[in-house]
């Protein structure tokens, strides 16, 4: 007995941490900074551990209420219908929902190159094959509507990534809506905004709802219903919850019956309910991590000696030639970076922002290294 063929199967990556890097290099773990993985510089929000400590002794019961109490919180926060929220393990398992409603055996999901591996790892545990498209380097990691709609080919799911990882670049919303518009009526868009609370730019939640419908024929616009388009987003990131693995999908309206059909059951766990919901009502905690994260993001643009990509989330990519020699090198010295060859980009590290010591240390260990 084998498991089946998993050959076209890619393994996920995720970012080293401080014990592991530490245990390896015989090193105290007080040492190191962990700047690898685009997580939260100052943690969950007190309110949210304040919720999982009061809550702990009651993680026998299941989390109907909490469940029924997180989604309606998000509901409002969004403007969208209680239904049109499907909280998940985690953004990936939000991805996965998604895939088990639209996907048959055969559909092709469209990726974009650099990106998140787990878009096209989710479509293949769901029998979906993958076809990419490039977020090229040389022109800048430049995301448009031109370079999806010229690698569309009915693709039944298109992502998008915005604020794109690893580069940090992000769809303008005319783009997205242009790319909703001229995909068929049966492929749903998907635009992954996991790092959507550190850009100024306005969420595809809009494109939920009513949206021009132009009649060619006849030259006209009309304001109609669309059900084409999904929106993940994450507490793992603004919300400093990674270790809880709690996400979620916004989806259209008319995908209000899907959910219960397609979910694993108690989607998210209590701890993860409880928490998420004083996450959410911590406005201060969000806005703090904001600020410090473009702050940070400034701040290693200007003084890294070396080309870096603009960016939009809590993260700079830095072209340093050689990823993983320079990341070897900046683990010697404390300060744990993204080596970006698992994306394909060889030459890059990703620096997650950190706090204004972390990131000047960041900063100085990185110039050093590269004057070496």
């Amino acid at each position: 007995m084998r498991p089946r063929d998993l050959s076209d199967h890619v393994e996920y990556r995720a970012g080293r941490g401080i014990e592991e890097v530490a245990r390896e290099l015989g090193r105290d773990p007080e040492e190191f900074v962990k700047l690898a993985s685009n997580e939260n510089m100052f943690g969950p929000s007190p309110a949210a551990t304040e919720a999982i400590e009061a809550s702990a002794d009651e993680v026998h019961h299941y989390p109907t209420a909490d469940h029924q109490d997180l989604t309606a919180a998000l509901a409002e926060q969004w403007g969208v219908t209680d239904e049109q929220v499907w909280l998940a393990n985690g953004g990936d398992g939000a991805l996965d929902y998604l895939h088990r409603a639209t996907l048959e055996p055969g559909d092709d999901v469209l990726v974009p190159t650099p990106g998140f591996s787990y878009y096209g790892m989710s479509a293949r545990f769901h029998h979906g094959d993958v076809s990419e498209y490039d977020v090229s380097k040389p022109d800048g990691f430049e995301l448009s509507d031109e370079r999806v709609l010229d690698a569309y080919d009915g693709e039944r799911v298109v992502y998008l990534t915005s604020p794109h990882n690893p580069s940090g670049g992000r769809f303008a919303l005319d783009d997205v809506e242009r790319i909703a518009d001229e995909t068929a009526e049966e492929t749903l868009v998907v635009v992954d905004e996991a790092y959507g609370e550190f850009t100024e730019a306005p969420s595809a939640v809009s494109l939920l709802g009513e949206r021009d419908d132009v009649d060619e024929s006849h030259s006209s616009a009309s304001r109609a219903p669309r059900d084409d388009v999904a929106v993940l987003r994450t507490f793992s990131k603004a919300y400093g919850l990674a270790g809880l693995r709690l996400g979620y999908a916004l989806v259209p309206e008319a995908w209000a019956d899907a959910y219960a059909r397609v979910n694993t059951p108690f989607a998210a766990s209590f701890l993860a309910c409880r928490a998420g919901l004083a996450a959410l009502e911590d406005g201060a905690h969000v806005e703090r991590t904001v600020d410090t994260a473009r702050w940070s993001r400034d701040y290693m643009a200007e003084h890294v000696a070396a080309p870096t990509y603009e960016s939009h989330g809590n993260f700079l990519l830095v072209d340093v030639g050689d990823a993983t020699a320079v990341a070897e090198a900046m683990r010697e010295r404390g300060v744990i970076v993204r080596d970006c060859s698992s994306f394909g980009l060889p030459e890059c590290v990703r620096i997650t922002c950190g706090t204004k010591a972390e990131t000047k240390r960041a900063v100085r260990e990185l110039n050093e290294v590269i004057g070496e």
